[in-house]
């Protein structure tokens, strides 16, 4: 058999080549230069995913599959990149900040972020089973060091025990999965499934929906959909704070970019088949995150709940699969990456040294000690809560609208519904901060830092895309 790879099929994968390349260079040079101030691994590291920018922007208007239909290009991919790409890149400028707080070696942190973004990526253009889990398991095993990277802390180690652990598990769903799939249809291409489905949509092998729903779980493992949501809230809190966020933005869009490849295009002629079961997910898992989040006094888990309960509104645009699906659902995971990372990047200056300051009690008072920290987290407390006209309001609009067309009347109404039961929650940690007299002095981390950037650039993007969503919306149309 004659392998025929050029230029093109190299060009398809161009991002994650150079995200690649300086992962392993800085993985090298930690190891030649280990006195190397590790603040200079993470500025290399945010110049590389600078250069993977640069490339992902030749796949701009590009659409086509390559290396033998197992990698797919199109503006799903680019818009996929660019978000994992500036997903890292401010957990990295987070890590600036973060690593001067805490008794930790950062040297591997810049390549394992690398490494999993560059899984994620895969995930993002994958054509293919095979690519789809390979990139989940580059993307996961970097994450699961990266949990336990506070090896001090017992909580870390738990969190990084936890996720390993309900990892494998869910992986073994996976796999499973695939391979029910692949014995069904003869292939693991996600063009020859497409097929397989359209042909025999009335005529369903049990064998192949078993295999569709292996996946599903698999999938709602890694976007934290009730009931695989878990090891959710002890990671989030186990967890160093960018290794938090990165998890809860970066490994949530990869999964349901998966979800998008797999269930909403490629099963899309058996959604009569699928669409219940994702109704009732969307269902328990906005109502249960929300409902558990309402007790909690602890920011991160506050925040992992809530991220739950974000899964369960995205899933509402996947079960509307429509043409308004993938817009609506990339346009939410963008708006949920500026204000899910600057209200943690708001988290990790109030935490101090240690993290000490995590409880929602440290936030009494900020409004007249820090006000412009505490008014960044009112805007993403808000956006979040789904208020105009911030972001946050116009993402639930998209997908709340995808699946009112779509008939899914009573879906929309739980979600709305959601919505408001979490507004409790969000707004306990405004009251915290502005109807509180100030309790024990925080050391805070300089507000002109790398933290105090992401928080700017994450609350003039939430600002701005709540009052020209449309800007945003045409790129992921």
């Amino acid at each position: 058999m004659t392998v025929n790879i050029g230029s093109a099929d190299f060009l398809a994968i161009l991002p994650q080549i150079v995200v690649a390349f300086f992962g392993l260079y800085l993985l090298v040079q930690a190891v030649v230069t280990p006195k190397l101030d590790r603040r200079v691994l993470a500025y290399l590291g945010m110049l590389g995913i600078g250069f993977a920018i640069i490339a992902n922007l030749f796949l701009l208007n590009k659409d086509y599959l390559a290396f033998y239909d197992m990698v797919r290009v199109d503006r799903l991919t680019v818009v996929l990149n660019f978000l994992f790409l500036t997903t890292a890149g401010l957990s990295l400028l987070m890590s600036t900040s973060y690593s001067r707080y805490v008794d930790v070696d950062f040297t591997e942190f810049t390549p394992l972020l690398l490494f999993s973004t560059m899984g994620m990526m895969f995930m993002g253009s994958a054509a293919h089973l095979m690519v789809i889990f390979l990139g989940l398991e580059t993307m996961s095993i970097a994450l699961y060091i990266m949990a336990g990277y506070r090896r001090d802390n017992s909580y870390s180690l738990e969190a990084a025990l936890k996720y390993f652990l309900l990892g494998a598990f869910a992986t073994g769903f996976l796999l499973y999965g695939i391979a029910l799939i692949y014995g069904s249809v003869g292939s693991a291409s996600l063009s020859r499934v497409t097929e397989y489905f359209v042909q025999n949509a009335l005529s369903m092998n049990l064998v192949a929906l078993a295999g569709l729903a292996f996946l599903i779980i698999g999938f709602g493992f890694k976007v934290a959909l009730v009931p695989f949501h878990m090891w959710t809230p002890d990671v989030y809190q186990g967890a160093p704070i960018p290794v938090t966020s990165f998890m809860a933005v970066g490994a949530k869009a990869a999964g349901f970019a998966a979800i998008l490849r797999v269930i909403t295009q490629s099963s899309f002629a058996i959604s009569f088949h699928w669409i219940d079961v994702l109704w009732v997910l969307a269902v328990l898992t906005m109502t249960v995150g929300n409902i558990i989040a309402l007790v909690q006094d602890d920011i991160k888990r506050l925040l992992a709940y809530s991220s739950i309960a974000h899964a369960g509104y995205i899933l509402v645009g996947v079960v509307a699969a429509n043409e308004l699906t993938v817009p609506a659902v990339m346009f939410y995971l963008i708006v949920y990456l500026l204000m899910n990372t600057g209200a943690f990047a708001v988290a990790a200056m109030v935490g101090g040294k240690g993290e000490k300051g995590t409880k929602i009690s440290a936030y009494h008072g900020l409004a007249k000690t820090q006000p412009l920290l505490a008014l960044a987290m009112a805007v993403c407390m808000f956006s979040l809560a789904g208020f105009p006209p911030t972001a946050g309001f116009m993402g639930k609009f998209y997908l709340f609208s995808a699946a009112m067309q779509s008939g899914f009347v009573w879906l929309v109404i739980f979600g709305v519904l959601n919505s408001l039961i979490s507004v409790y929650y969000y707004l306990r940690v405004v009251v915290a901060m502005y109807m509180y007299e100030p309790g024990e002095e925080q050391t805070l981390h300089p507000i002109l830092s790398g933290l105090g950037v992401v928080i700017l650039f994450t609350i003039l993007g939430v600002l701005y895309f709540g009052l020209f969503p449309g800007s945003l919306m045409g790129i992921t149309y």
